[in-house]
């Protein structure tokens, strides 16, 4: 059998077939159906051919202009420091974003022979909203995510290192983290993709890898 597909096979062995994608999102407020998306990262995990461990493959990150009529909450532009307008912004329409968002994660998905991706999020309930509120905004049909299955970074971050906040979790981990970068979606997606092979990487070695479903 070929070599790269018996590697990707046994990646999607893993996870039933998901194929786990992290992704952040920054917005201006917490009502995904009213409230503007303003930046939207996605993170790629790959599996090592040999020793079956995660890591970072791939990123994409896009800047986002407001839909029309997108509400702009003042409280949360101010939390994340972001100037929606702004000329330097280099920021592209939603559904430009959405598209290219999961092109990338189609192509990861049909590389490692999943079926689905499945979002990996630090409280992902709220990203996975804003996902598919902007999917179903922009009429795009072929949204690669599981529509409410998520893989929580908080959750397991608690188990592993009895910490829930990003940062701090983080830093359990042994993972750098520079408060001055945070809140900005592919920062943020980046540390929780590492927090997320981290414990999974940990877990495999200390307990065993699960065997795979039948």
């Amino acid at each position: 059998m070929n070599e790269k597909r018996t590697t990707k096979s046994r990646f999607a062995r893993r996870f039933r077939g998901f194929l786990p994608v992290v992704i952040d999102v920054e917005t201006a407020g917490f009502n995904a159906q009213t409230d503007a998306l303003l930046e939207i990262a996605a993170i790629i995990i790959e599996m090592d051919d040999e020793s079956g461990r995660l890591s970072i493959a791939d990123s994409k990150n896009c800047h986002v202009i407001p839909f029309e009529g997108a509400n702009l909450e003042e409280s949360a532009l101010a939390f994340t420091g972001i100037d929606p307008y702004h000329p330097l912004r280099l920021a592209v329409s939603e559904e430009e974003a959405m598209r290219t968002i999961f092109r990338l994660v189609r192509k990861a998905v049909a590389d490692s022979h999943c079926q689905r991706a499945v979002l990996v999020g630090h409280n992902p309930a709220f990203d996975l909203a804003f996902v598919n509120a902007a999917t179903a905004r922009q009429s795009i049909k072929r949204n690669p995510f599981h529509p409410f299955s998520t893989f929580d970074t908080a959750s397991l971050a608690g188990l592993a290192y009895g910490q829930t906040v990003l940062a701090r979790a983080v830093r359990a981990a042994d993972i750098e983290w520079d408060d001055s970068q945070a809140h900005s979606a592919l920062y943020d997606a980046e540390r929780t993709a590492q927090l997320f092979c981290t414990i999974v990487n940990r877990w495999d070695d200390k307990i065993g890898i699960p065997p795979s479903p039948v």
